[in-house]
């Protein structure tokens, strides 16, 4: 009897991991790895060094009255996005490509049997330190944007309307990249293919739109990540765009369609 209640007791201890269980293992992964830590880096490094080279740069006394009057020093800012999304999406790409490269994913499986938590605890991870990242980059990207921009040119201040607002989806959008990147990766299996695929959206679909005429153009732009971010880091609002909170809201829609594509692969298909 003691064997057997031994035995109904261990079963549950296996396969019974709550998601902070979970959650606290894939952290452990993602900062013991260097890498992971080179690409955030790389992050707030690109955000702060482009917002100040371009805003630096920024010869205001020189341009034209139209461009004057829709000069927007804090979309000026974040032009550096372009870039941080790719760099963003590789680190969510192999935070799961990597292990299955590996063949520690058997392993990691083996441990926590429900492979839908697993991806759960992987994307709170993830999107906890880009967000955390991207938030502190976007604030030091702007401040340092302002701090170098000449006068006569104005300078952007927190109170002003929209601009906290731009500068809080600036720090946001990198870790809704490397969240849709984790879905890709997931739903791949391979590092370079998921790669591939995040290039082909980023920057490959880009240039296919702009064949499309005018009128399809100024609304199929408006599904395309890098457009979204224009309009989410834009004080004021863009022609043709929509508006900032609708992009947030349909970037964080593509995120959880890529996540359940991933999770609904990672089910339905063996390690």
């Amino acid at each position: 009897m003691t064997t057997a209640t031994f035995g109904h007791r261990a079963a549950p201890s296996r396969s019974g991991y709550g998601f902070r269980t979970v959650a606290r293992m894939e952290w452990q992964k993602f900062r013991t790895v260097r890498s992971s830590w080179y690409i955030v880096a790389a992050v707030a490094a690109s955000m702060i060094g482009l917002a100040m080279l371009v805003l630096s740069y920024e010869n205001y006394a020189q341009l034209s009255a139209a461009d004057r009057a829709a000069f927007d020093p804090v979309h000026d800012s974040f032009i550096s996005l372009v870039l941080v999304q790719l760099m963003a999406g590789i680190l969510g790409v192999l935070a799961i490509t990597a292990e299955f490269s590996s063949g520690m994913i058997r392993a990691t499986f083996a441990a926590a049997p429900r492979r839908p938590l697993v991806l759960a605890a992987k994307a709170a991870v993830l999107g906890a330190v880009t967000l955390v990242a991207g938030e502190v980059s976007a604030f030091a990207a702007y401040a340092a944007g302002q701090a170098v921009l000449q006068a006569p040119a104005p300078h952007a201040t927190l109170g002003q309307p929209g601009v906290l607002r731009a500068v809080l989806m600036a720090g946001a959008y990198p870790a809704l990249s490397a969240l849709i990147a984790l879905g890709l990766g997931a739903l791949i299996r391979h590092t370079a293919g998921a790669i591939c695929a995040m290039v082909g959206v980023l920057f490959v679909l880009p240039l296919l739109a702009a064949a499309l005429g005018p009128s399809v153009l100024n609304t199929v732009q408006n599904l395309l990540p890098h457009v979204m971010a224009n309009s989410m880091t834009a004080a004021r609002p863009l022609a043709h765009m929509w508006s900032p909170w609708l992009s947030f809201a349909l970037l964080c829609g593509y995120a959880v369609a890529a996540l359940a594509a991933g999770s609904w692969a990672l089910t339905s298909r063996d390690a």
